[in-house]
Formats: structure tokens, sequence, C-alpha cells
């Protein structure tokens, strides 16, 4: 895998919690869902982590999208969808991009009008999570899911 250039990103608790009062739309728009296609190894991985994954993020229960696949989750109506085993998002190459570390866990976040998309960087596989627009302030979400990507899916350091 290609290494993405790390540069430090930190978020005080103070500053989280601005940008999760900062306000924004709660409408849900449910996304068709592409299930990745990773080799095997990198399968392997993600059905590592699917067995960990929480029943519950930020508050939303799990509710997997369609079609169902060890490679998908998701939480709430299509609030929370987590895809592992996704390609190398372009945006890995752009030295203006931004980052977040939560837990242990590196993201790279991409702001889209439908919401934020975070995937993860320097591990063996990516991981990518997407947030409907009620979290596009809030990276609350992701500390439900670092424990068990750390816990599962290798860093590629």
């Amino acid at each position: 895998m290609t290494s993405y250039r790390r540069r430090p990103f930190c978020l005080s608790a103070a500053a989280v919690v601005l940008l999760a009062a900062a306000g924004c739309s709660s409408t849900d728009a449910a996304a068709s869902i592409t299930v990745p296609s990773p080799p095997p190894e990198e399968a392997s991985l993600c059905r590592a982590l699917h067995k960990e994954l929480p029943d519950s993020v930020a508050g939303q229960d799990r509710n997997d999208p369609e079609p169902a696949s060890e490679l998908t989750a998701g939480w709430g109506d299509a609030a929370i969808v987590l895809r592992c085993g996704v390609p190398r998002p372009e945006k890995m190459s752009d030295p203006q991009s931004k980052g977040v570390e939560v837990n242990g866990v590196n993201w790279l976040l991409e702001q889209r009008e439908a919401g934020p998309r975070f995937t993860t960087t320097y591990r063996k596989t990516y991981v990518e999570v997407t947030l409907g627009k009620q979290y596009a302030h809030d990276i609350g979400p992701l500390t439900d899911l670092a424990g068990p990507v750390k816990k599962t899916v290798p860093a590629s350091l």
C-alpha cells in the first residue's frame, strides 16, 4: 500500500464539543451501498472487524445496509455506514487533505454535501465510515469504531 503522508492533527475536547454544537440538518438520505471487493487477505481482516463491531454507535442501533455483507455495516437509518476493504482514496495524495486521530486510529477527513466521510490511514486495509449530515461537525461516532478497527486491522507502519 502506498503510505499516506503523516500530518499531525489534534482536536481538543472543547473543539469537538464546539463543532458538535454548531448545528446541522438531521435529514438522512438512504444511499445505495456498494460492497467493496478487497483482496483475500484484506477481506479476512474485514471479516474479523465485522465480528467486533458494536451494536450501537453514537446512540444509533445497528441496522446493516443491503446487500448484506461482512464488508459493510450500518447504524441508524443510513446515518452511519462502514465499508471495509475500500480502495485508497485519491484525497490521500493531496498534501492539503485533513485528518483526525481518534483513540489511536488515524482517519482522512473528506467533507461532502451528504455528510463527512472518514477513511483509515496507516492500516493494512482501508476502512471507510460515512456519516449523515447530522454529523457534519461531529467525529463522535468514530470513538465507537476506533477500538474495533485498532483491534482487528493492523497498522501498516
